[in-house]
């Protein structure tokens, strides 16, 4: 069996995990089932503990230099009004937002040629004592020492290994768009998300005069009048909310919208399981809460490379790596389930009370949360 590393999936997590084994010499070979590099056109905020755990690799030096700035998160009422701010802590790397494509981009960049296999849809595993094999549709075989399993929320690798359904949809949909910044008046250049009784709405500014959007609404799950909602749908929804919200909405064409319910995984009880190892979304797929799923990919990986290179054999390296990732993606896990619950609340009254404690809540309380999130933990 070859002594190389294998790994299903491109996206952030995977990618990041192939720069790092590459970092150590480790041979890497990456497999994924897009015929080849397209990414949803939306926008990332890449938070100071994604940053420290790529440092090592000079990933984090290019999205500091490709990416925009920001030290804090503004949360909002519906008329504008600031109900907190939460601020990187001093002496932390800032936060940086950068266009989805740019940042998967420069991870490719930063790997050997021919690192990454396109259209390569994984059908069947095998593993034993020696290795893992991998069957693909088109017919062709990889074969490694190691297996790691980066394939999203909907990881096939997991569901030929579990047969439990552990999604669990948050009671809320979502649309995503970047358009042009030119012109839009009420702009800011602060990371801003807006709460109010009839849903969320967030605003990001990108380099190059671009500005991601986000805004997410209570629904059914697979809603079917909200699959070909447009940006002219929602205005309905948001036109009473503070500007530039009705602007940005009046400005994003057709195209430039991307629609998905929202939905996590339960972290999985195990990281592992034998030769197969999961990180980012295919082990702890995290609700988009507090900024931290690809955050969290990008520690995964750091860390799972670390023990590789500590622990001679896998199943310790396996079994070490599970151990300093489980606590932290369970807790975070949890803690953007919880606040996306409070997030969406459509009662005036909780509302109106919600907003009274955020206003009134001491600042040490919500930047020691921070503190801790944005802290890489090794």
């Amino acid at each position: 069996m070859n002594n190389n590393i294998v790994i299903v999936g491109g996206g952030i997590a995977g990618l990041c995990a192939a720069i790092a084994f590459q970092h150590l010499g480790i041979q890497v070979k990456v497999y994924e089932r897009s015929p080849e590099p397209t990414v949803a056109g939306a926008g990332i905020i890449i938070a100071p503990n994604a940053l420290q755990a790529l440092e090592p690799y000079g990933i984090a030096a290019q999205i500091i230099r490709a990416g925009k700035a920001s030290e804090s998160f503004h949360l909002l009422s519906e008329k504008g009004e600031m109900l907190t701010k939460l601020t990187v802590p001093s002496g932390s790397q800032k936060m940086y937002s950068i266009h989805r494509k740019d940042l998967h981009h420069l991870l490719l960049s930063a790997l050997h040629p021919g690192t990454v296999e396109w259209g390569k849809e994984c059908r069947v595993i095998q593993q034993d004592d020696h290795g893992v094999r991998v069957h693909f549709a088109d017919g062709s075989i990889a074969e490694g020492s190691i297996l790691v399993a980066a394939d999203g929320i909907h990881s096939g690798v997991r569901k030929q290994l579990l047969t439990k359904d552990i999604y669990r949809y948050a009671g809320y949909t979502c649309w995503r768009g970047v358009v042009s910044s030119d012109g839009l008046p009420g702009l800011s250049e602060h990371f801003i998300e807006t709460w109010g009784t009839k849903g969320r709405f967030g605003i990001v500014p990108l380099p190059h005069h671009q500005v991601y959007w986000y805004a997410l609404v209570n629904a059914p799950p697979n809603e079917a009048r909200y699959a070909n909602f447009t940006a002219q749908d929602l205005l309905p929804i948001f036109e009473d909310y503070h500007m530039p919200i009705p602007g940005l909405l009046k400005k994003t064409e057709p195209h430039q919208i991307i629609h998905r319910d929202i939905a996590d995984i339960v972290p999985l009880k195990r990281f592992y399981e034998k030769r197969i190892v999961f990180i980012g979304d295919a082990a702890h797929a995290i609700t988009p809460n507090v900024g931290q799923g690809a955050c969290q990919a990008i520690e995964d990986a750091r860390v799972l490379a670390d023990c590789i290179e500590q622990y001679s054999d896998i199943h310790e390296a396996f079994v070490q790596y599970d151990i300093r990732r489980r606590k932290r993606a369970v807790k975070i896990s949890n803690l953007s389930w919880m606040l996306g619950k409070i997030a969406q609340s459509e009662s005036s009254i909780l509302t109106a009370g919600r907003n009274w404690i955020m206003r009134h809540t001491p600042k040490s309380i919500s930047q020691n949360r921070v503190q801790d999130l944005y802290k890489f933990h090794y």
